[in-house]
């Protein structure tokens, strides 16, 4: 199916801020371990900022694994069943997978809210931007279950064969 600006500009902006990240990560990582080991002096902020940039590349990731459909899923007597009950029972399971990301993204936004004013103690932000990953990769996720149900339903309303 032909995909819109919209849904490529998403594709495209997950992709890359999320290869930074995962650079920027490395790279911090190995300096600390360089300074660690070779220098004997580390960096008071250096795994505390790794592990709040593996929390956003956890979070913003998980609405790519839906893209490439790598979720894992038990599918064994779906497989058995007709093309029309896989495409329903594709749009029930984003259903549920939406409805557990609305639920997230709220007590998520509330976390973001009573968080701010408690800081990392090594880089000297607010905890809220840490939970804000959250909120933002259950929002870009729900995002990606609507174009994936509206492209289900296309295949559906064509008896369930995909193109």
């Amino acid at each position: 199916m032909k995909k819109n600006k919209i849904v490529q500009f998403l594709d495209r902006s997950e992709e890359v801020i999320l290869v930074g990240m995962f650079a920027l990560m490395v790279l911090i990582i190995f300096i600390q371990v360089i300074m660690r080991y070779i220098f004997n002096n580390s960096l008071s902020w250096s795994e505390e900022l790794g592990k709040f940039l593996f929390v956003w590349i956890s979070w913003l990731g998980i609405s790519i694994g839906a893209k490439r459909k790598e979720h894992i899923k038990i599918t064994m007597f779906i497989d058995k069943g007709s093309p029309k009950l896989k495409c329903i029972c594709d749009i029930l399971s984003e259903l549920i997978v939406f409805g557990i990301c609305l639920i997230t993204a709220y007590y998520g936004l509330e976390l973001v809210i009573s968080q701010s004013q408690v800081y990392f103690a090594g880089i000297k932000i607010s905890m809220s931007w840490g939970y804000l990953s959250v909120v933002l990769g259950c929002v870009i996720m729900m995002i990606r279950n609507l174009i994936i149900i509206k492209d289900t339903f296309t295949t559906l309303k064509k008896g369930g064969k995909k193109e």
